[in-house]
């Protein structure tokens, strides 16, 4: 058998490898056929998705989604339906679309996604624009899919499930039933060219469905790998940990949107009432607060693991501010997603924290660790026994170098847990070794987040948080 390196193939040296064709030099008219013929053989692999984003869009859904179909190579549009690129997704999440639904309305799509999210789901409802683009899109008999409340809100209300099976966020049920032939409970439901979906925690197993509905189920298995995803879709998560001890926040400062019902400021100044730090996004102010949490983020950072991580602890109403490691607030992620932060790392660093959270993604941890002051902050993280935490690259190229996990249990992304000291315990999904817990990769970004609420919250309200987000069975 021949290998051909397709990279830097041309249409002669095509035909010079070829054991099927004469050695001598092709005529030009054949040099033309078979230029044709590998352009359209390698155009047809990229696939063109369409994923809009609304404010009030839930955040997990559509980052999961947008991450997972890039891996498998597709080239995903993340489009906005409000008047500016930037969405304020649920949760304080902040995206930067792409391009404006507007741009988008003559293209053809291999597939069009709608994330889920209250109000999310309705603003992409109300957008005429796209509801043109997906009727268009099924009347062209190519496929389209939503989760969460989209597939009722959206898909239903359009018209585009009759007489098929769909299944949504449970509370959106009822209004799905009327718009299908039956509702299924399934965690994801294909029916011909339509995928839906239940929520947050059916979001993964959703968008390896969709790369299988476009790319077939060897790319789809080339995908999973490196996600580290669970096989026991629907059970409670487990935790392995050592040495425990009780996590204790202080009573911290409390932390709000500016200007919001909220607000800790006396007026729309930019002066606290009592904590005195505010940037005009968000202000802090004294009171009880329930942790303060740094979650720092910079240009290759895993985006699905952040905004796991994000999203999971402000449903647990912990004060977490995201911190930009570089020199503006808006980052681009491993997978091109754009996220924008809430303050700089500079300003974050005036602050004390009772956790540092820090995501993976090889070009965002190799940012933390070149980051003096971000290192200095969980040096002195660790020498108040306060608890600090890393998943996929991060344990492996942030803290083993800089010496914070001597003596510690942990695990790290699988292809670099020999940079780890101690390897006992690498193949555990969630490993927490007294104030420090570590994961594996966006498979187990989840499952990470739900333990950093267990050891704060309880388990039971970690068990709650993960049924209301479809990830265990309710």
């Amino acid at each position: 058998m021949v290998l051909i390196n397709l990279r830097h193939l041309t249409p002669h040296s095509l035909l010079r490898h070829s054991p099927l064709l004469p050695k001598q030099l092709p005529s030009l008219k054949t040099r033309c056929f078979s230029a044709a013929m590998t352009t359209a053989a390698m155009s047809t692999s990229t696939k063109k998705v369409l994923v809009p984003i609304a404010n009030g869009s839930e955040p997990m859904e559509a980052v999961i989604t947008i991450d997972v179909l890039r891996r498998s190579g597709a080239d995903v549009t993340v489009a906005s339906v409000e008047k500016q690129l930037r969405v304020d997704a649920c949760h304080a999440v902040k995206i930067v679309a792409d391009a404006l639904i507007s741009d988008c309305s003559n293209t053809v799509f291999d597939l069009i996604t709608l994330p889920g999210g209250m109000p999310g789901a309705t603003n992409l409802k109300d957008c005429g624009i796209l509801e043109s683009m997906v009727k268009k899109q099924a009347a062209d008999g190519r496929p389209y899919a939503a989760v969460c409340a989209s597939p009722a809100v959206a898909l239903g209300s359009w018209g585009l499930l009759k007489g098929l099976k769909a299944t949504c966020y449970p509370a959106f049920m009822e209004q799905l039933a009327p718009a299908c032939a039956a509702t299924v409970e399934s965690r994801v439901q294909q029916d011909g060219k339509v995928v839906t979906s239940r929520g947050p925690g059916t979001t993964m197993e959703f968008a390896v469905t969709l790369v299988e509905q476009l790319y077939g189920k060897e790319k789809a298995e080339e995908v999973l790998g490196p996600l580290v995803m669970r096989p026991n879709h629907g059970d409670e998560y487990t935790i392995t940990e050592f040495n425990p001890i009780q996590w204790t926040f202080d009573n911290c400062p409390q932390y709000s949107r500016h200007g919001g019902e909220d607000c800790l400021c006396g007026e729309l100044g930019y002066v606290c009432r009592s904590f005195g730090s505010c940037n005009g996004e968000f202000c802090f102010g004294g009171g009880s607060g329930l942790g303060f949490i740094l979650v720092p983020i910079a240009d290759g950072s895993e985006e699905m693991e952040a905004v796991m991580i994000i999203d999971i602890l402000r449903r647990a109403k912990a004060n977490v501010v995201v911190a930009s490691v570089g020199d503006k607030l808006e980052i681009l992620a491993s997978r091109k997603v754009k996220l924008v932060a809430d303050m700089l790392l500079d300003e974050a660093a005036k602050l004390s924290f009772d956790l540092i959270v820090l995501p993976g993604g090889l070009g965002g941890a190799q940012a933390f660790a070149n980051s003096e002051k971000l290192v200095n902050m969980l040096k002195k993280q660790i020498e108040s026994n306060r608890p600090y935490g890393a998943i996929c690259a991060s344990p492996a190229l942030v803290l083993e170098p800089n010496g914070l996990l001597k003596g510690k249990k942990a695990t790290a992304f699988p292809a670099i847990c020999d940079k780890l000291s101690d390897q006992s315990e690498v193949n555990n999904r969630v490993v927490v070794d007294g104030n420090l817990i570590t994961s594996r990769g966006p498979g187990t970004s989840m499952e990470f987040a739900l333990a950093i609420v267990e050891k704060v919250f309880g388990r039971n309200k970690a068990l709650e948080l993960a049924k209301v987000m479809l990830f265990c069975r309710m």
